[in-house]
């Protein structure tokens, strides 16, 4: 397999800020962190009341702390940032420009990961104008956004700091373009495509551990082969299908942060809406609840999503760029190996979750489920779990005590009904949701 390009998915430029007329805000319900560069312009403003405000807004993180998170601003009795205008609009923007605003605030939504010198930016959807850009857009990569210079194999391995072996290093953008064209390949179910996902981790993980000889470039090869053959179709159809063990997790890491995060209302309306479409109240049992959720998937999720398969593909595509998946983010600055089925094993937990969430809002809103509600959905859950340090681990801890950390796990997790040949998608017309939060009257 040749060495190609590094992917520069360029959707993130399509990005802009709407200001106060925006359904949510980033400068609520969680820290605004000041790196020490912010900080250290902030100490030579002239005196001034917004000088003054800002002074006596921060607070020092600890002696040792790293520079991107030098100090953070208090939040206020309603926990917004203080900085932030009755209009909910920033002063030091504002009244001091941009150059002002510490690193966090300026990139948000934007998450910049570095790759040997090359730049790969993903959008964080805890952000409502992100999501609708990513979500909606049945084009998210484009040819014209792949194309991008030529990297050498030689500068990843002298210049990244990635946490890999230089013989896989070297092959990280072909890797990364196998994954991104496995969960955008059509010709199977989504889940029979993030299944297969983690079986391409596990033999990577194989091959880097000298468990099995096999060169790297051939391995791709032959791993597309495979999926193009469609032979795998027929052999995922004896995978288990536990609607109830499905939930159970899916409760397990919805209820996870409840008492380690701020709850926004946003998404205390996200967990009602799911609780109800998946029949909650009294005397329900985990049996009970899985009968309503199979219900909602079949009747309202499913043909939702089947009219509409780029949603949740981009979802995907975002959260791989954002985690430099199969490499991991971690990875990169920890000094323990990368363990490529450990993060394949998160990406399924985030999307388990998700999935869920979706499944029971679909069936609390029924016929009228839309557009708009996966978009508050994703975004309220985003906001919730993506930005807490501790998630991901505690995730993926549940993940083994639950056994679900393997293939079989994996199958539990993803299926939710029997495979069925996929038909062609239905034609799609896109149209930008307006900004203002609400369903776009345009029919897909």
């Amino acid at each position: 397999m040749p060495q190609t390009p590094p992917l520069r998915a360029d959707y993130s430029q399509s990005f802009r800020c709407i200001g106060s007329d925006c359904e949510d805000t980033c400068c609520q319900g969680w820290g605004v962190p000041i790196d020490q560069a912010a900080y250290e312009k902030y100490q030579k403003l002239p005196a001034s009341p917004l000088s003054t405000l800002i002074n006596a807004s921060i607070l020092l993180m600890p002696q040792g702390a790293k520079p991107a998170n030098f100090a953070k601003f208090r939040m206020n009795s309603e926990n917004q940032c203080p900085l932030l205008t009755p209009e909910r609009l920033c002063r030091i923007h504002a009244e001091l420009g941009e150059g002002l605003l510490s690193h966090a605030c300026a990139t948000y939504p934007r998450i910049i990961q570095s790759i040997a010198g090359v730049e790969e930016t993903a959008l964080a959807l805890s952000c409502p104008e992100a999501a609708r850009l990513v979500l909606l857009n049945p084009e998210l990569l484009t040819p014209a956004s792949l194309a991008a210079p030529e990297c050498s194999g030689s500068e990843l391995t002298s210049a990244s700091t990635l946490n890999i072996a230089p013989s896989f290093l070297r092959w990280f953008w072909p890797i990364r373009r196998l994954v991104l064209a496995l969960v955008r390949n059509r010709a199977y179910p989504l889940w029979q495509r993030l299944f297969l996902l983690g079986l391409f981790c596990q033999r990577l993980d194989t091959i880097a551990d000298g468990k099995l000889q096999s060169d790297i470039p051939a391995f791709l090869d032959d791993f597309e082969g495979t999926v193009a053959s469609r032979d795998q179709l027929i052999s995922m159809e004896s995978l288990p299908l536990d609607h109830a063990a499905q939930l159970d997790v899916v409760l397990r890491l919805a209820g996870m942060m409840l008492h380690r995060s701020n709850v926004r209302p946003r998404f205390v309306e996200c967990i009602q809406a799911f609780t109800t479409g998946i029949g909650n109240g009294p005397g329900a049992t985990l049996e009970s609840l899985a009968t309503h959720s199979a219900h909602a998937h079949d009747c309202y999720y499913a043909p939702f999503f089947d009219r509409h398969p780029h949603v949740l593909e981009n979802y995907l595509i975002n959260t791989i760029i954002r985690c430099r998946f199969p490499f991991g983010a971690e990875g990169a600055q920890a000094a323990a190996p990368v363990s490529m089925t450990r993060e394949c094993a998160l990406l399924t937990a985030q999307f388990a979750l998700l999935k869920g969430l979706l499944i029971g809002v679909a069936g609390f809103h029924r016929e009228a489920f839309s557009a708009a509600h996966v978009v508050h959905t994703v975004q309220a859950a985003s906001k919730h779990f993506e930005h807490h340090p501790e998630f991901l681990n505690l995730a993926y801890d549940l993940l083994v005590e639950s056994r679900m950390d393997g293939a079989r796990g994996m199958s539990i997790l993803l299926r939710n009904a029997k495979p069925i040949a996929p038909r062609p998608p239905a034609p799609e017309i896109y149209a930008q949701a307006p900004q203002d939060g609400r369903e776009s009257t345009a029919s897909y």
